[in-house]
């Protein structure tokens, strides 16, 4: 199992190259950030510091979208990137959630994200492709290589992911829903005539790491992490207004906790305190997050590897960013080499 750092970038961006280095140091293979250019700097310069100041780190947003950039700027930036430090980026990619609403747009649709995907790809890889309608090709390419791992939750993205990514992102740690969504992934790709197995898999949610399993120190862990819950509400609740409350196609287990979510601040997106996350119980975030100390994390995660996962990628989103970082590094990722 691979093991992937993600975070926002907040000013300074020093500090952002610097917990990443730290995670290189720790055992960590991934780099990941937000990107949402309104509500944090803009990743891709980031992430030139990032490749600068590791050896062996992929980077890439988690996740970035169709609509905030041109796609051939898109794949003309993962190009630079991979022939100024050696095809070690990867493009994250879904519909856009903050970047698009806090601009005042809409989500993409999935037929422009699907075609986005192969047209991104195409490009970053040397490959002609059609875009607006008109064949275009950059020529300064040479052994371009980028992986575009989709992130999904809804039925017809699952689908989607399984029939054109490289790999498939689900931002949340539940096993069974992990279990549920994998398999969808799996058959969409099946009845693509792709070979399920070479999609990566990558579960990305919060963890903490506390020094015990007392209430008091579950009870903080809780606290640091149930921004998440809020932020992954946000996207079921765009499948409940689509598929119903009680449909077949998105699981109960999903769906139910958002009952009771009143609407969502991006002021506050991906941050503990978050006002817009008071609605989610201790439960959800017990299932869709990694809490306790580090036998906890190791239990969970051999569980989601035997899932089928293939990285796991640690929201670092609370007050204790160095410690998790170095607690993964000392007692967690050896248990996966």
């Amino acid at each position: 199992m691979d093991f992937g750092l993600v975070l926002q970038t907040d000013p300074p961006a020093s500090q952002v190259v610097s917990l990443m280095k730290r995670a290189e140091r720790n055992g960590f293979r991934y780099g990941w950030t937000f990107d949402s250019a309104v509500l944090w700097q803009e990743p891709f310069v980031i992430y030139s510091q990032i490749l600068a100041n590791t050896q062996r780190m992929h980077v890439g947003p988690m996740v970035t979208n169709p609509g905030t950039r041109t796609w051939e700027v898109t794949a003309s930036t993962f190009a630079t990137l991979n022939d100024m430090y050696g095809n070690r980026t990867v493009c994250g990619i879904g519909r856009g959630d903050s970047a698009m609403r806090v601009a005042g747009r809409a989500p993409n649709t999935l037929a422009r994200l699907g075609e986005a995907i192969d047209v991104i790809r195409d490009l970053a890889e040397g490959r002609e492709a059609q875009v607006d309608g008109k064949p275009l090709q950059i020529p300064w390419i040479r052994d371009g290589k980028l992986p575009v791992w989709m992130a999904a939750y809804g039925p017809k993205a699952l689908a989607l992911a399984g029939q054109k990514a490289d790999g498939f992102i689900l931002q949340l740690a539940d096993l069974y829903l992990t279990e549920w969504m994998i398999k969808a992934v799996r058959q969409a790709a099946v009845e693509t005539g792709r070979d399920p197995a070479a999609i990566t898999i990558c579960v990305a949610a919060p963890a903490y790491v506390t020094a015990d399993d007392s209430a008091q120190a579950l009870a903080h862990a809780r606290d640091q992490c149930r921004w998440f819950g809020g932020m992954v509400g946000n996207h079921v609740a765009d499948l409940v207004s689509r598929y119903g409350e009680h449909s077949s196609m998105v699981p109960y287990e999903l769906t139910e906790y958002v009952k009771s979510r009143q609407g969502y601040d991006y002021s506050h997106h991906g941050r503990t305190g978050n006002p817009s996350a008071d609605f989610v119980p201790d439960e959800i975030v017990d299932r869709f997050c990694l809490l306790g100390p580090a036998e906890a994390h190791i239990e969970k995660l051999r569980a989601l590897r035997d899932l089928g996962v293939d990285q796991f990628a640690l929201y670092n989103m609370h007050d204790a960013r160095e410690a998790t970082i170095d607690a993964y590094g000392s007692d967690v990722i050896p248990s996966f080499r």
